[in-house]
Protein backbone atom coordinates (compact mmCIF):
# COMPACT_ATOMS: atom_id res chain seq x y z
CA UNK A 1 0.00 0.00 0.00
CA UNK A 2 1.41 3.26 -0.98
CA UNK A 3 1.44 6.03 1.84
CA UNK A 4 1.99 9.98 2.19
CA UNK A 5 2.31 11.62 5.23
CA UNK A 6 1.38 15.36 5.49
CA UNK A 7 2.84 17.05 8.87
CA UNK A 8 2.68 20.33 9.91
CA UNK A 9 6.01 21.69 11.32
CA UNK A 10 5.65 21.23 15.06
CA UNK A 11 8.31 19.47 16.58
CA UNK A 12 6.05 16.83 18.36
CA UNK A 13 4.70 16.48 14.67
CA UNK A 14 8.36 16.10 12.91
CA UNK A 15 8.85 13.11 15.62
CA UNK A 16 5.82 11.50 14.71
CA UNK A 17 6.13 11.67 10.90
CA UNK A 18 9.85 10.57 10.89
CA UNK A 19 8.87 7.71 13.38
CA UNK A 20 6.12 6.56 10.48
CA UNK A 21 8.22 7.03 7.90
CA UNK A 22 10.79 4.39 9.56
CA UNK A 23 8.37 2.13 10.50
CA UNK A 24 6.91 2.14 6.87
CA UNK A 25 10.33 1.83 5.74
CA UNK A 26 11.09 -1.99 7.36
CA UNK A 27 7.00 -2.89 6.39
CA UNK A 28 6.98 -5.76 4.19
CA UNK A 29 3.28 -3.74 2.86
CA UNK A 30 3.33 -0.24 2.90
CA UNK A 31 5.68 1.90 0.89
CA UNK A 32 6.34 5.97 1.03
CA UNK A 33 4.70 7.61 -2.81
CA UNK A 34 4.06 10.95 -2.07
CA UNK A 35 2.90 11.74 -5.77
CA UNK A 36 0.20 8.86 -5.95
CA UNK A 37 -0.61 7.53 -2.02
CA UNK A 38 -3.84 5.49 -1.61
CA UNK A 39 -3.60 6.72 1.88
CA UNK A 40 -2.28 10.07 3.33
CA UNK A 41 -1.58 10.41 7.26
CA UNK A 42 -1.88 13.92 8.31
CA UNK A 43 -0.01 14.25 11.41
CA UNK A 44 -1.00 17.92 13.47
CA UNK A 45 -4.66 19.14 13.96
CA UNK A 46 -7.59 19.63 11.62
CA UNK A 47 -5.69 22.78 9.92
CA UNK A 48 -2.69 20.16 9.46
CA UNK A 49 -5.48 17.76 7.64
CA UNK A 50 -7.36 20.62 5.61
CA UNK A 51 -4.03 21.50 3.98
CA UNK A 52 -3.46 17.93 3.32
CA UNK A 53 -7.13 17.31 1.49
CA UNK A 54 -6.46 20.88 -0.81
CA UNK A 55 -2.77 19.36 -1.23
CA UNK A 56 -3.99 16.39 -2.55
CA UNK A 57 -7.37 17.43 -3.93
CA UNK A 58 -6.66 16.82 -7.50
CA UNK A 59 -6.57 12.82 -6.79
CA UNK A 60 -9.25 13.18 -4.06
CA UNK A 61 -10.96 10.50 -5.02
CA UNK A 62 -8.01 8.13 -5.38
CA UNK A 63 -7.20 8.41 -1.80
CA UNK A 64 -8.17 8.19 2.09
CA UNK A 65 -7.00 10.15 4.62
CA UNK A 66 -6.11 9.03 7.90
CA UNK A 67 -5.27 12.03 10.75
CA UNK A 68 -2.91 11.78 13.71
CA UNK A 69 -3.15 14.20 16.02
CA UNK A 70 -0.32 15.96 18.21
CA UNK A 71 -2.60 18.72 20.07
CA UNK A 72 -5.95 18.99 20.90
CA UNK A 73 -8.24 16.00 19.64
CA UNK A 74 -9.59 17.43 16.48
CA UNK A 75 -13.08 16.33 14.50
CA UNK A 76 -10.70 14.61 11.52
CA UNK A 77 -7.90 13.09 13.94
CA UNK A 78 -8.53 9.64 14.75
CA UNK A 79 -5.47 8.85 16.57
CA UNK A 80 -2.69 10.08 19.04
CA UNK A 81 0.77 10.79 19.19
CA UNK A 82 1.66 7.51 21.10
CA UNK A 83 -0.51 5.29 18.82
CA UNK A 84 2.00 5.06 15.64
CA UNK A 85 2.03 1.78 15.93
CA UNK A 86 -1.24 0.64 16.25
CA UNK A 87 -1.52 2.55 12.95
CA UNK A 88 0.94 0.76 11.53
CA UNK A 89 -0.86 -2.50 12.72
CA UNK A 90 -4.30 -1.07 10.96
CA UNK A 91 -2.56 -0.06 7.62
CA UNK A 92 -1.22 -3.31 6.88
CA UNK A 93 -3.98 -5.56 7.76
CA UNK A 94 -6.27 -2.88 5.51
CA UNK A 95 -9.18 -3.86 3.85
CA UNK A 96 -10.60 -0.68 1.70
CA UNK A 97 -13.09 0.13 4.93
CA UNK A 98 -13.94 3.73 4.40
CA UNK A 99 -16.55 6.32 5.20
CA UNK A 100 -16.97 9.50 2.66
CA UNK A 101 -18.19 12.90 4.04
CA UNK A 102 -19.93 15.35 1.15
CA UNK A 103 -17.91 18.31 -0.61
CA UNK A 104 -18.50 21.92 -1.34
CA UNK A 105 -18.29 23.20 -4.79
CA UNK A 106 -17.74 26.96 -5.19
CA UNK A 107 -17.88 28.92 -8.66
CA UNK A 108 -16.93 32.59 -8.57
CA UNK A 109 -17.90 34.95 -11.00
CA UNK A 110 -15.91 38.50 -11.45
CA UNK A 111 -17.30 42.01 -12.15
CA UNK A 112 -14.53 42.34 -15.10
CA UNK A 113 -15.63 39.58 -16.84
CA UNK A 114 -12.11 37.62 -16.49
CA UNK A 115 -12.40 33.98 -16.21
CA UNK A 116 -14.41 32.05 -13.16
CA UNK A 117 -12.28 30.92 -10.66
CA UNK A 118 -13.71 27.02 -9.15
CA UNK A 119 -12.72 25.83 -5.49
CA UNK A 120 -13.72 23.24 -2.96
CA UNK A 121 -13.99 23.30 0.25
CA UNK A 122 -13.92 20.72 3.08
CA UNK A 123 -15.22 22.56 5.98
CA UNK A 124 -16.90 25.81 4.28
CA UNK A 125 -16.31 28.83 2.63
CA UNK A 126 -17.19 32.59 3.81
CA UNK A 127 -17.82 35.85 2.07
CA UNK A 128 -17.40 38.83 3.82
CA UNK A 129 -16.94 42.18 2.78
CA UNK A 130 -13.43 44.29 3.30
CA UNK A 131 -14.81 47.26 4.54
CA UNK A 132 -18.17 48.17 5.85
CA UNK A 133 -20.98 45.86 5.73
CA UNK A 134 -21.75 43.54 2.88
CA UNK A 135 -25.11 43.84 0.74
CA UNK A 136 -25.72 40.99 -1.00
CA UNK A 137 -28.88 39.30 -2.77
CA UNK A 138 -29.41 35.47 -1.81
CA UNK A 139 -30.88 33.04 -4.65
CA UNK A 140 -32.04 29.73 -3.79
CA UNK A 141 -31.81 27.86 -7.29
CA UNK A 142 -33.01 30.95 -9.21
CA UNK A 143 -35.06 32.23 -6.73
CA UNK A 144 -34.41 35.49 -4.67
CA UNK A 145 -34.73 34.33 -1.21
CA UNK A 146 -33.56 37.16 0.71
CA UNK A 147 -31.20 40.45 0.44
CA UNK A 148 -28.64 40.32 3.01
CA UNK A 149 -26.94 43.04 5.08
CA UNK A 150 -24.38 41.96 7.77
CA UNK A 151 -21.12 41.13 8.55
CA UNK A 152 -20.83 37.94 5.73
CA UNK A 153 -22.06 34.69 4.75
CA UNK A 154 -20.68 31.47 5.82
CA UNK A 155 -21.41 27.89 3.78
CA UNK A 156 -20.48 25.05 5.15
CA UNK A 157 -20.78 21.23 4.51
CA UNK A 158 -22.15 18.63 6.97
CA UNK A 159 -18.56 17.86 8.29
CA UNK A 160 -17.70 21.59 8.35
CA UNK A 161 -20.87 22.46 10.19
CA UNK A 162 -19.01 22.32 13.75
CA UNK A 163 -16.10 24.72 12.56
CA UNK A 164 -16.73 28.59 11.47
CA UNK A 165 -20.63 27.61 10.64
CA UNK A 166 -21.25 26.83 14.39
CA UNK A 167 -19.79 29.99 15.68
CA UNK A 168 -21.73 32.62 13.42
CA UNK A 169 -24.70 30.16 14.79
CA UNK A 170 -25.48 27.83 12.18
CA UNK A 171 -26.97 23.77 13.23
CA UNK A 172 -24.88 20.98 13.51
CA UNK A 173 -24.95 18.63 10.92
CA UNK A 174 -24.52 14.70 10.78
CA UNK A 175 -22.00 14.48 7.78
CA UNK A 176 -23.56 11.53 6.63
CA UNK A 177 -26.42 13.42 4.75
CA UNK A 178 -25.52 15.41 2.11
CA UNK A 179 -26.59 18.60 2.37
CA UNK A 180 -25.02 22.50 2.50
CA UNK A 181 -25.81 24.87 4.96
CA UNK A 182 -25.65 28.90 4.77
CA UNK A 183 -25.38 31.10 8.44
CA UNK A 184 -25.31 34.58 8.67
CA UNK A 185 -22.22 36.62 9.99
CA UNK A 186 -23.78 39.40 12.28
CA UNK A 187 -26.72 40.22 9.85
CA UNK A 188 -28.58 43.04 10.32
CA UNK A 189 -32.27 43.50 11.15
CA UNK A 190 -34.41 46.16 11.45
CA UNK A 191 -37.35 47.94 10.15
CA UNK A 192 -35.41 48.27 6.72
CA UNK A 193 -33.39 45.64 6.69
CA UNK A 194 -34.86 42.02 7.08
CA UNK A 195 -33.22 38.68 6.52
CA UNK A 196 -34.29 35.25 8.09
CA UNK A 197 -31.66 35.59 11.04
CA UNK A 198 -31.19 31.51 11.31
CA UNK A 199 -29.39 28.67 9.47
CA UNK A 200 -30.72 27.48 6.13
CA UNK A 201 -30.15 23.89 5.02
CA UNK A 202 -29.60 23.25 1.19
CA UNK A 203 -30.97 19.51 -0.69
CA UNK A 204 -28.65 17.96 -3.04
CA UNK A 205 -30.90 19.29 -5.87
CA UNK A 206 -30.76 23.10 -4.75
CA UNK A 207 -28.05 25.04 -4.86
CA UNK A 208 -27.03 28.89 -3.65
CA UNK A 209 -26.09 32.11 -5.23
CA UNK A 210 -25.01 35.12 -4.15
CA UNK A 211 -24.81 38.69 -5.44
CA UNK A 212 -23.19 41.16 -3.77
CA UNK A 213 -24.86 44.70 -4.31
CA UNK A 214 -21.43 46.92 -4.47
CA UNK A 215 -17.97 47.32 -6.41
CA UNK A 216 -16.49 47.48 -3.03
CA UNK A 217 -14.14 44.48 -3.04
CA UNK A 218 -14.94 41.10 -1.16
CA UNK A 219 -12.75 38.69 0.68
CA UNK A 220 -14.38 35.18 -0.09
CA UNK A 221 -12.35 32.15 1.38
CA UNK A 222 -12.41 28.75 0.79
CA UNK A 223 -11.73 26.50 4.52
CA UNK A 224 -10.30 29.94 6.04
CA UNK A 225 -8.20 30.46 3.17
CA UNK A 226 -8.41 33.25 0.91
CA UNK A 227 -8.81 32.31 -2.17
CA UNK A 228 -9.87 35.90 -4.08
CA UNK A 229 -10.36 39.58 -3.02
CA UNK A 230 -11.70 40.81 -6.23
CA UNK A 231 -15.07 42.17 -7.13
CA UNK A 232 -17.14 39.79 -7.55
CA UNK A 233 -20.32 39.70 -9.57
CA UNK A 234 -21.28 35.98 -8.06
CA UNK A 235 -20.92 33.11 -6.28
CA UNK A 236 -22.48 29.90 -6.74
CA UNK A 237 -22.04 27.26 -3.60
CA UNK A 238 -23.51 23.35 -4.42
CA UNK A 239 -22.93 19.84 -3.00
CA UNK A 240 -20.29 18.64 -4.82
CA UNK A 241 -20.50 15.47 -6.73
CA UNK A 242 -17.38 14.59 -5.25
CA UNK A 243 -16.42 13.29 -1.82
CA UNK A 244 -13.81 12.83 0.45
CA UNK A 245 -13.01 9.49 2.06
CA UNK A 246 -11.65 8.76 5.57
CA UNK A 247 -9.81 4.91 6.34
CA UNK A 248 -12.13 3.97 9.11
CA UNK A 249 -10.19 1.91 10.90
CA UNK A 250 -11.89 2.99 14.03
CA UNK A 251 -13.16 6.06 12.71
CA UNK A 252 -14.54 7.89 15.94
CA UNK A 253 -18.22 8.31 15.51
CA UNK A 254 -19.60 12.08 14.96
CA UNK A 255 -21.61 12.56 17.52
CA UNK A 256 -19.54 11.35 20.17
CA UNK A 257 -17.26 13.92 18.62
CA UNK A 258 -19.36 16.17 19.11
CA UNK A 259 -19.94 15.77 23.23
CA UNK A 260 -16.02 15.39 23.29
CA UNK A 261 -15.29 18.58 21.51
CA UNK A 262 -18.12 21.16 23.08
CA UNK A 263 -19.63 18.93 25.95
CA UNK A 264 -17.09 17.14 27.46
CA UNK A 265 -17.77 14.17 29.85
CA UNK A 266 -21.65 13.52 30.49
CA UNK A 267 -22.33 12.31 34.08
CA UNK A 268 -24.09 9.78 34.98
CA UNK A 269 -26.47 11.59 37.53
CA UNK A 270 -28.18 10.23 40.18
Amino acid sequence: MRIAIYSNLNPASNRVASLLKDKIKNSDVLTMDGLNPEIVISVGGDGTLLSAFHHYQDIIEKVRLVGIHTGHLGFYTDWRDYEVQELIDSLEHDDGQSVTYPLLDIKVNYADHSPSDYGMALNESTLKQISGSMVADVFIKEQLFESFRGDGLCISTPSGSTAYNKSAGGAIINPTLSAIQMAEISSINNRVFRTLGSPLIISPDEWIKILPNSNERTVLTCDQQIISTKVISSVEYRISKRKVAFAQYRHTQFWKRVTNSFIGEVGTGD
